[in-house]
């Protein structure tokens, strides 16, 4: 009986070790830090940070887009516009 669950222990190892040996490998996965050659990135105007389309935080300002790494960044950005707008007379 020993000699049995012995016997069926190796196959059960050997099986493990053939299945891992010919399973197909995935790469690694991409770090964050890096990026595609092709993917077009953006200067965020309040920080500087370079921030990826796929990633950022889109404001639009006198029909335009501006791209923001968060959404501090362009509460911070709305924030120096209302500063910047001349006040309306009273």
């Amino acid at each position: 009986m020993i000699r049995f669950l012995i016997v069926a222990l190796l196959f059960y190892i050997g099986y493990r070790i053939l299945i891992s040996l010919t399973s197909a490998k995935h790469p690694p996965a991409k770090p964050a830090g890096n990026r595609d050659p092709g993917e077009e990135t953006h200067r965020d105007p309040v920080c500087g940070i370079y921030v990826s389309e796929e990633a950022a935080v889109i404001g639009r300002h006198d029909g335009q887009r501006h791209y923001f790494c968060s959404m501090n960044c362009l509460e911070k950005y709305r924030e120096q516009l209302d500063q910047s707008s001349p006040s309306e007379p009273r």
